[in-house]
């Protein structure tokens, strides 16, 4: 087993049909945690797993302020900044942020975070789904397949 953990930020999500897909990955992918700023949700009715009763969520006036210990903040955002995650190596504890369906994770956040990536597409991608292609990236290169 590879030691570390994956835990979850988001941002501002807007769209409840997207925090349901991103509750799914992670309890499919095994996250630590979801911690959702921004307060711009409802209650968690499109998470027909109930993954929020296997991984603990936490709604958050800022992300930055709930950094799970020993983790690296890694913001994922399409930004001058950013590296691509094609040759990203994931830090042992991850600690992933996640902006908004309609905006940019927000530049105070990028600004603190020690790393952040990117995934290489044409156009910015639906939340859920780009939750789903980093926590896939991090199994496959952390050989916890």
């Amino acid at each position: 087993m590879t030691r570390g953990f994956a835990s979850i930020g988001l941002d501002r999500c807007k769209d409840a049909a997207n925090l349901g897909g991103v509750l799914r990955a992670a309890h499919c992918y095994g996250a630590a945690s979801v911690a959702i700023a921004g307060g711009r949700l409802g209650k968690y009715a499109t998470d027909t797993m109930r993954a929020y009763k296997h991984v603990p969520c936490m709604e958050v006036d800022d992300v930055m302020s709930v950094i799970p210990y020993g983790a690296i903040p890694v913001v994922v955002e399409l930004c001058d900044r950013a590296k691509s995650l094609v040759g990203f190596t994931h830090p042992e504890s991850a600690y992933y942020i996640f902006g908004p369906e309609d905006g940019s994770v927000s530049r105070s956040i990028i600004e603190r975070a020690p790393l952040v990536v990117q995934i290489p597409t044409r156009y910015c991608m639906n939340l859920a789904a780009t939750v789903n292609v980093v926590l896939y990236d991090r199994l496959m290169k952390r050989g916890n397949a």
